[in-house]
Formats: structure tokens, sequence, C-alpha cells
């Protein structure tokens, strides 16, 4: 189990960086919903299948597709659909694809695990009911303020994107 959670550690860690380095907000993306399938991973490994899907759902799902959709809304004009289509070679998609693979393979390994040294540690089983309660116990204030920051960013990135059509 360790070899898995340093693969998906470096994964993660390279990953992360070439989120950090792209230029175009798009590749960076991609990068980052490996990040976080790989963080995903890493908390499976540790005994923690509820948060590694709550990782999964949330973070590389649900937020993951907000991002896109403002990225669309920005609508940056002719050019910036000629540039995007200059970077969909398909030399784009081999570092994801690389890391997304290798992701996958240590997952298969991880579940098709059988005895030994090598099981997966016990996982503490944890309710939605105690993780709803725990959101909306003492971390409301911290819940409230992501929900308010990613409202603004939203209706940042409406009005950074808004054009006004000409009759």
């Amino acid at each position: 189990m360790n070899i898995v959670f340093y693969l998906a550690s470096g994964v993660a860690i390279v990953s992360t960086i070439l989120a950090i380095s792209r230029l175009s907000a798009i590749h960076a993306l991609l990068y980052l919903i490996t990040s976080l399938l790989s963080v995903a991973l890493i908390f499976f490994t540790l005994g923690a299948p509820f948060i590694a899907a709550l990782e999964t759902i949330v973070y590389a799902g649900a937020i993951m597709v907000l991002f896109i959709f403002v990225v669309m809304m920005l609508n940056l004009g002719e050019r910036a659909i000629q540039q995007e289509s200059q970077w969909l070679s398909p030399g784009i998609w081999i570092g994801p694809t690389v890391l997304s693979v290798l992701l996958l393979g240590e997952l298969i390994y991880t579940l098709g695990v059988a005895g030994g040294d090598n099981q997966l540690p016990a996982a503490a089983l944890v309710a939605p009911k105690q993780v709803g309660i725990t959101l909306f116990g003492p971390y409301l204030l911290g819940v409230e303020l992501a929900s308010m920051l990613l409202l603004a960013g939203l209706v940042g990135a409406y009005y950074l994107g808004h054009r006004d059509v000409e009759d």
C-alpha cells in the first residue's frame, strides 16, 4: 500500500506543478482534475473511502465543471477560438492521459489486492448525516464563506464576459 500512496503523491505533485505552469486555463484545469483525483486515491489508501468519494464528486466533479463553465462563459472571441483550435493537437493530451492511466492502474491494483500485508487499512465508517452535522455545525461559517466566494467568482466572470449586443 505504501507504493500506491507514494505513486499517487508523486502524480499529485507533478500534476499540480503542471497545472500551475500552464498558460491555457483549460489545460491547467485538466491537470488540476488529475491532481484532485490523485488526492482522492491518497485518501482511499489512507482508509477514508467516504472522503475520497466526496473529493471526487465535489471537487473533481462539480467545482471543475463550474470552472469550465466560467471559462466558456467568458467568450474571448474569434482570436481565442483560433488559438484554442491550435492547442487541441493530440500532443496536448499526452500528459494528462499518462498521469490518469497511472492513477487508474493504481486504483485497479488497490481494489484488486487480496490478503497479506497489502490489505486496505480499516476505514472508519462515517455516515453522511455525521458529515452534514459537522459541516453545518462547527464549520458553518467556513461553508457559507466558501459558497459566497464561489458566487462572487461566478458573478465576476459573468461581468467580465458580458458583452453588450447592438441591435
